[in-house]
Order: C-alpha cells, then sequence, then structure tokens
C-alpha cells in the first residue's frame, strides 16, 4: 500500500543517528525517496541508505557540515546528482557546547549558531528553489529554547534563534507554498543524551514529570514530523510543535 507521502523526496540533516535517523525511516516508510545528510557516522549513514532501498525507496548519503556555507554549497552539489527536487527539508543537525556560560567563549558562541540556526538559512537558501511548487522545511529544536538548563545557555541560545528564524521563514515563503515549522522535542535518551553531565537526572526528571508516560523515543517526535508533512497539515505554518508528553506543563 503506498505511504502518504508516496513520491516526495525528503532531505535529512544529521540522519545517521538518533533522532535524524527515526526521522528518515519514518519518511521513507511513508514513501519518500531520502537524501541522508551525515558528518562523522559514515557507515550508519550508508547502512541507514540500504534499509530505505530495502522499502524501495531511493537514497543516498552525503557528507557535509551544515553551519559551513562552503560545505552546504558541496552538500545541494551532491543532492543534485541524485534528485531533482526537495519536497521536504528537515534541519535536524545539531551541536554545542555544554559548559555554563561564563565559561564560553566567542569561538563557542559561533559553533552554537553556525550550526543550530544558521544551518537552517543555508539549507533553506539551498532547498527553496528546488521546491518550485511548495514543500515543507521542519527545524528541530528543544526544550532548551525556552527554559534555563544547566551548562546549556548557548546551545538554548541558537535554538531561540532557531525558532525565530523559523516564523521569519514561514511569513517569507508561505505564499510560495512552503510551510515552515518546528518541532521541539522534550528529553529523549540518544547518544547525545550521553554527554550531558547531568543526563540521569534530566530522565529521572522527565520520568516524573510527564503525565504521557516516563520516557520519549526518537519514533515518537519523528511522528511528530511526519504529521507536519502531511497534506492535512497544510495551514500549520510558523508553529513550534511541543512533543514532551506534558512535560513543559507540568512544573
Amino acid at each position: 500500500m503506498a505511504g502518504a507521502l508516496e513520491g516526495k523526496v525528503a532531505l535529512v540533516t544529521g540522519a545517521a543517528r538518533g533522532i535524524g535517523r527515526a526521522i528518515a525511516r519514518k519518511l521513507g516508510a511513508s514513501g519518500c525517496d531520502v537524501a541522508i545528510n551525515y558528518y562523522n557516522s559514515h557507515d550508519e549513514a550508508e547502512a541507514l541508505c540500504e534499509e530505505l532501498r530495502g522499502m524501495g525507496r531511493r537514497a543516498c548519503a552525503i557528507k557535509a557540515s551544515v553551519g559551513m556555507p562552503d560545505s552546504v554549497d558541496e552538500l545541494f552539489e551532491e543532492l543534485r546528482k541524485h534528485f531533482d527536487r526537495v519536497d521536504i527539508l528537515v534541519s535536524n543537525a545539531a551541536s554545542g557546547v555544554l559548559k555554563p556560560a561564563m565559561e564560553m567563549s566567542l569561538k563557542h558562541w559561533r559553533w552554537c549558531m553556525e550550526t543550530n540556526a544558521l544551518a537552517l538559512a543555508l539549507l533553506a537558501q539551498h532547498a527553496v528553489p528546488m521546491m518550485p511548487s511548495g514543500g515543507r522545511i521542519i527545524a528541530m529544536s528543544s526544550l532548551g529554547s525556552v527554559r534555563a538548563m544547566p551548562a546549556y545557555g548557548f546551545i538554548g541560545a541558537s535554538k531561540a534563534a532557531l525558532e525565530a528564524l523559523v516564523r521569519t521563514l514561514a511569513q517569507e515563503l508561505g505564499p510560495r507554498g512552503i510551510r515552515v515549522n518546528t518541532v521541539s522535542a522534550g528529553v529523549v535518551d540518544t547518544d547525545a543524551l550521553a554527554y550531558f553531565p547531568n543526563r540521569d537526572q534530566l530522565l529521572e526528571s522527565f520520568a516524573q514529570r510527564t503525565p504521557a508516560g516516563p520516557t520519549l523515543t526518537p519514533e515518537e517526535v519523528a511522528g511528530a514530523v511526519y504529521l507536519l508533512c502531511l497534506p492535512e497539515a497544510s495551514m500549520i505554518n510558523g508553529h513550534t510543535l511541543v512533543v514532551d508528553g506534558g512535560f513543559a506543563i507540568s512544573g
């Protein structure tokens, strides 16, 4: 049976592992051909491509650092060798420095801002010309964009900037049939969370305070991305969809 997004072409950044991998799988299972962007995880990216091809989808893996203009140029140069358009862009790749704000440097600030916020602008500038019939752009954020979290200040600021940029792009691109939204996830136990010095505390707090259940999986976050890609979501634009089981409203 054909998927709801049959025939669409998606580009997912940071897709070799974690939430990005779950998003690529979900879109592939729903009918999308998928370009997998990665930076360090070549073997995982290629394995995911093979998995998607096993579903009958076209897939390619492209190495690029999304916060660097020249690298994004190369990403799309390679992408156009495989696909002549992009229907769905998911800006998922993220990075940052987990340290108190008082210990951070200009280099840390640029790293967070360029990888987590500037990347969306760079990707959109390249992808929009490949969306002549409209499309969806979805940026992945986190609760740190609106909440103070230990050692997360610069990353949180970059995520807040990302969400502001989403609203601007939604306004600019809406008349072209392109919907731009954010998915903001709660605490998900991925490889990235292992770098948090307070990982165990975050998971315990989430489990205790989340009315919908003690855990949040990458697949559940991917489901929210999928919902925003459906035709039924055509009038959702400039929105931040929080996927946290109710954690953020629980005190």
